[in-house]
């Protein structure tokens, strides 16, 4: 087969699959194709493994208390609106948590989930600071595959999520990591503000417990869908992509948490906040 007949037949699918798209989405910031947050995540990608390292080699790292501490607090406040956005769009006001389906209409209460399904999207770049600071700190070792895989790829994935079920029970991961955010990035805040702050940071096993409770919340949630006899999803690829997240993050965690709390060893840092604290983030 040709060149021009494979793009064609490339071509023709893409147009085929947007014309399933939500049309309410049209217009939003970054929804108009997949391929504007694409040269933002390839730019990240860029200039966390190869850019910013080499940028910083010769120069002394930034110091960015104000900024991270700034910087987390504000993620906690975001956390907590987009939880309660959640909340009032359909998890806490008619949600079975079961067979959930998207409400594809223009009522306020569809068009307000919509809208925080398209915020939690966004939140995801915001949060891709984490990576740039950990440069700009020159703190290079924190920068692990699984840390930039992660950051880059759920803004990848809820772009289609967002075009094409912007609600129902794919978006039930989406509050529980709101939630799990709120903690984590307190603790972030708290630690930022330096050694006498270290006091109340004693709960820092226990985020690695609230980590795991997500995950295994989770994926049992998003499992509920291959036991229901009848659940007319309209777009079942993602319940397989959810389902395979959260149990994929779900045994890195619990292999973590076998070999730094039970075996009494301590992984790398794998996956940490911009302060450089040994809480790990799986998002």
């Amino acid at each position: 087969m040709a060149l021009s007949e494979i793009t064609s037949h490339a071509v023709n699918m893409y147009d085929q699959l947007m014309e399933q798209a939500d049309p309410r989405i049209d217009g939003w910031l970054l929804m108009s194709s997949p391929f504007p947050q694409t040269v933002i995540i390839v730019l990240y990608i860029y200039f966390v493994s190869s850019l910013g390292p080499r940028l910083m080699e010769s120069r002394e790292a930034f110091r960015l208390k104000p900024v991270l501490i700034v910087y987390n607090f504000s993620v906690v406040a975001l956390s907590l609106y987009m939880c309660y956005e959640f909340v009032m769009s359909g998890w806490g006001t008619g949600y079975s948590f079961r067979c959930d389906l998207v409400d594809y209409s223009r009522s306020p209460q569809a068009m307000r989930m919509a809208s925080i399904c398209w915020l939690y999207y966004f939140s995801k770049f915001i949060e891709m600071l984490d990576t740039i600071f950990f440069i700009l700190r020159k703190k290079n070792s924190q920068v692990t595959f699984l840390h930039v895989y992660h950051h880059a790829i759920m803004p990848f994935t809820w772009w289609f999520g967002v075009k094409f079920a912007a609600g129902g029970l794919g978006t039930f991961h989406a509050l529980l990591n709101c939630i799990v955010h709120v903690i984590m990035y307190t603790y972030y805040g708290v630690s930022a503000l330096g050694p006498n702050y270290q006091q109340y940071l004693w709960w820092k096993k226990h985020l690695t417990s609230i980590q795991l409770i997500q995950f295994v919340l989770v994926t049992s949630h998003i499992g509920q869908y291959f036991f229901m006899k009848d659940c007319p999803y309209r777009f079942p690829i993602f319940v397989y992509i959810i389902g395979l997240y959260g149990l994929v993050f779900l045994i890195l965690f619990l292999n973590f948490w076998y070999h730094a709390y039970t075996k009494g060893k301590r992984l790398p840092k794998v996956l940490q906040n911009g302060n450089g604290t040994t809480a790990h983030k799986e998002d």
